[in-house]
Formats: C-alpha cells, structure tokens, sequence
C-alpha cells in the first residue's frame, strides 16, 4: 500500500554553515515524483534567491532540518512566503553510507510529501527576540555568579574572613570595608564609620574578620573582578530596559502569567512568556506543552518490559526556571494546593521527582490561563491537609482525620 502524498509540491532543504541544497519534490496526479534541485550560498542576496526559486515553482511547504544556529537566517527569509517545518536531525538522518549533500534533501524532501516529519515549535519573531534576550540575560547572571566565586577565592587565599560575619560581600557596608582595606592596606581599620544602621555584625566580630594579610597581587585580583562584576551589572541593567521595551507588547498575557504562583514579578513571568510564546493553540493540550519542556517522564517500553522513564533532556532553558520558581512555592505556605502535594510525593517519591510534579502542575496552569485568559484559581486543584510526621494529634483528631479519608473508625 501506497503512502498518501500530503504535500504534492514541496521543498527539503539540508543546511550548511556557507551554503544550502534544496530539493523541490513535484508529485503529479499519477504519483510520479519529479525533483528539481539547486544548490545557493547563505548569503542573503542568495537566499533571497532561493525564495524566489521556489516561488517561480509554486513550492510554498518547505521542510529543513535544525543544524545548530544556521538555520535561523533562512528561517527568516522565508516565514513570510511558506510553510517551514522545522525538524530535528534525528527525525530526518539518512542511512549511513548512502549520505550526500544532494540526498540528505531529497530524503526530507520524501519524508516531508509524505508528513512524515514532526516540526518543531517556533514562536513569532517578536517572542524569538525576547528569548535571545532572556537567553543572554541568563548568561550574564552565570557570569556575575562565576565572578563572586572569584572574588570569594581571594578573599580565602588572604585569609579576609568578612563572609563569615556578613551575608553578602558586595553588600554596601562590606564593600567599604574591603576597599578600606585594600586602598590603605597598613593604616588601621575605622570600622564604626564603614557600618551602616542594620548591619548585625558587631565591631568586634568585623575588627577579628578583617585581620588579614593581603598581598598586592592579590589586592589587585580583587579591583579587577570587581570591575568586572559591576561591568556585568551595567550591562544586565541595560539588557533588562531593553527586555521591558520588546515585552510591553505582551503586557496582557504577562499579568495573565503573573497571578500564577511563583511567578509574580514582571520579568519572571515575561521569560516563561519569551520560552513558550502566548498562543497556546500552538500546543493541542497541557500535556503537548509539558512534553514539550520536557517535565514528563519519557515512554521507553519494548516486549512488555518498561525500561527508563527519566525525563528527556528538552526545555534547558525553561526547566531551570520551572525548578527555581518551584522550589520557591513549595517553601511557602501561602500556596497549601502545591505545597501539600509537594510533601505527599515528597514522602514517596522523594524531593527530585517531587518538584518536577510541581513544576508539570505549574506549567499546566499557566497553559490554561493563557488560553482561557483567566487568572489563575487555586479553587481548581483539591486541597488535601497534610500532616507532618512530627506534628502530634489527639485520639478525636486522628479519627475524625481517618473518617474524612473514608475509614470506617471502630
């Protein structure tokens, strides 16, 4: 039995760093398949040829696989005038051995005609550029975090024990401190001056931190990642402005977002809206999206043995936010619907596999409020009182906590 031809005129195209192939696969009526191929440069004066080439043979349905970033301009050039799929590699490899430029698009131009292929998400424009933007904020905070680890070495290697006796060592009292120190490494410490009012670390416990001996190598290495560090700062400010501007577009579904748990500041909901976009039809179900990030477990079965269903390596950058902003909800009380059932699974199944059900449960929220344009009702999910282990309870209590759960109490 025949496949059915779903796309009689349709494009594969296999991508290059410096160049593209593509093949125009024309099936007519009597299911005789003609391909016509051509190879461009990735220039853009080439690409814009490419989409003129494809125009001049009426090829509207084009399919191309995900090769690292290079993809992304041609994506571009031809959102406007076609239908793009966009494929994983792994959905479109050839065999081995039987692999060249010219095959590998005829092969998706194949599988394509047939649909195939299973395309990957991609948002608007406007939500690619808001994500690139997160995407670098998110690097830049890992660069401030690796600077403070640098900065803290230092101060070890010179014995400057100040993160002993404070909480944060760029705060505004211990960076005094330490810029004391280092401008004027022989004249004794005025400490009281330096203190601001809420500071909780007496003058005796700093005047014993700050005996140090700090070499000039080392007082140098200190401006230095200071420098850096707040040149980081400087420019996350100016990304986040940035970042505020491109997002008030989306002001609507931002507040949508923000009646979630966990995800009350503005940011915070604008880079969940920057991951998975704000039209949810994109998505079928709650549970397509939550595949999606990756926040389910996998399906790995064969001859009726289950072998591993860890969660797949998806969502890298919406995962992590799902588990910070998950691992804040459960600590608080003010969401018992989360946080109870946090506590049960956590019992079970322990802490790991208990987040990532919040994180499923959150993101599953946030899929309805979008699509309904509804805040978030925390009267949707069943609250269950759940009791520590060490909370002791009277006889009456412990029976009328069994009758509610449906035991019969003799």
């Amino acid at each position: 039995m025949a496949l059915k031809i779903v796309y009689p005129i349709c494009c594969g195209i296999d991508v290059h760093k410096t160049f593209v192939v593509a093949v125009i696969a024309h099936t007519n009526d009597e299911g005789i398949t003609e391909y016509i191929r051509r190879r461009f440069s990735t220039f853009t004066n080439n690409l814009k040829e490419l989409k003129q080439w494809l125009e001049y043979y009426s090829c509207f349905d084009v399919c191309m696989e995900s090769t690292g970033k290079y993809w992304i301009p041609i994506y571009n050039i031809l959102e406007d005038s076609c239908n793009i799929c966009l494929a994983h590699p792994k959905y479109v490899k050839a065999i081995r051995g039987k692999k060249t430029d010219k095959k590998d698009a005829q092969w998706i131009a194949d599988l394509y005609k047939h649909d195939l292929v299973s395309g990957s998400f991609i948002p608007p424009l406007k939500i690619r550029q808001l994500r690139d933007l997160f995407r670098y904020r998110m690097k830049l905070s890992q660069l401030q975090t690796s600077e403070k680890n640098r900065y803290q070495n230092s101060l070890t290697w010179s014995n400057l024990q100040i993160a002993s006796v404070v909480s944060d060592v760029f705060g505004k009292s211990a960076q005094a401190i330490i810029t004391s120190i280092l401008d004027n490494p022989d004249d004794n410490l005025d400490i009281p001056s330096l203190m601001t009012k809420n500071m909780k670390a007496t003058v005796e416990e700093l005047t014993f931190a700050t005996d140090c001996d700090i070499t000039p190598e080392q007082a140098d290495k200190l401006r230095v990642i200071k420098a850096h560090f707040d040149a980081i700062t400087f420019c996350k400010n100016n990304l986040e402005q940035l970042i505020t501007e491109l997002g008030q577009e989306y002001e609507e579904q931002q507040k949508l977002v923000q009646t979630v748990p966990g995800f009350q500041k503005p940011l915070t909901a604008l880079r969940i809206l920057s991951e998975i976009g704000v039209d949810m039809t994109q998505f079928p179900t709650a549970g397509k999206l939550c595949s999606w990030a990756g926040v389910v477990p996998a399906n790995n079965e064969s001859a009726g043995k289950k072998f591993s269903t860890r969660i797949s390596k998806g969502g890298q950058y919406l995962k992590p936010l799902l588990v910070e902003v998950a691992n804040a909800v459960v600590r608080s009380e003010k969401h018992p619907e989360l946080r109870n059932k946090y506590l049960q699974l956590k019992k079970r199944r322990g802490h790991k596999k208990a987040i990532m059900a919040i994180c499923h449960q959150l993101l599953v929220a946030i899929y309805h409020v979008l699509k309904k344009s509804e805040p978030y009702n925390a009267e949707l999910y069943q609250r269950i009182e759940y009791i520590t282990p060490d909370k002791t309870i009277t006889l009456q209590e412990a029976a009328k906590y069994a009758q509610s759960h449906g035991f019969k109490v003799i």
